[in-house]
This record gives C-alpha cells, sequence and structure tokens, in this order.
C-alpha cells in the first residue's frame, strides 16, 4: 500500500513547473518590455536636449543633431522652432512592442533653451 503512494506523486513536480513557466516568462517579458520603454524615453529626452543646444548655438542645425543623439534605428522624429527667447525642441520616437497585443504611446520629450544667436529670431 505505502508502494503504491509513493509512485502515485511521480511527475508532480514536472506538472507544476510546467504550469508556472508561461507565467515566469510573462513576467520577463514584461520586465523587458518595461526596460526597452525606459530606454527609449531616456534616448527621446537627450535627443530633445541636444537638439535645442545646438539650435540655440547654431541655427539651423538643431534637428540633425537631435536625431544624430539618439540610435540610429529607433526612428526618432525631431521638431524645433524658435523665437527671439528661446528654442524648443519636440521629440517622438515610436515604442515598440514585445509583448502581443501591447501597444505603449510613443516616447515624447521637449526641451527649452534659451536663445543664444541674436540673429535667430523665428515666428
Amino acid at each position: 500500500m505505502r508502494r503504491r503512494r509513493i509512485r502515485s506523486d511521480r511527475g508532480q513536480v514536472a506538472l507544476e513547473y510546467i504550469g508556472f513557466v508561461p507565467i515566469l516568462l510573462f513576467v520577463a517579458l514584461c520586465a523587458i518590455q518595461l526596460g526597452w520603454v525606459a530606454y527609449v524615453h531616456e534616448q527621446a529626452d537627450t535627443a530633445a536636449r541636444t537638439a535645442a543646444r545646438v539650435e540655440a548655438q547654431h541655427r539651423g542645425r538643431g534637428e540633425a543633431a537631435g536625431v544624430a543623439a539618439v540610435r540610429e534605428g529607433l526612428g526618432a522624429r525631431v521638431v524645433v522652432r524658435t523665437t527671439a527667447d528661446a528654442v524648443t525642441a519636440v521629440v517622438t520616437i515610436p515604442v515598440n512592442s514585445i509583448i502581443p497585443g501591447l501597444n505603449p504611446a510613443d516616447a515624447k520629450a521637449t526641451a527649452v533653451m534659451p536663445n543664444d544667436d541674436p540673429e535667430v529670431t523665428g515666428p
């Protein structure tokens, strides 16, 4: 009788492990996705600050500097507006998803720098 009882528990650990693996994989994918979102937002912030700083010092070069400040494959869109007092740079980068069905919003960052070039005036 005792021998049958021990044999009936065989494979229980394997079944529990198989049931836990999908949950573990989902948690790992969520952690990776969260890290990717944070990375893309940081890249957008860096691009916005760079674009505003360069445009404030060198007219017409801010957008290119903002795009060059981030990793090439991210597809950053940089828009720079200049007034007599300040330079504003807005950067938008799409965030790709690795989790099916999740559609995160684009990363958007804005930076404002004082206009160092007195000749630069905008609309």
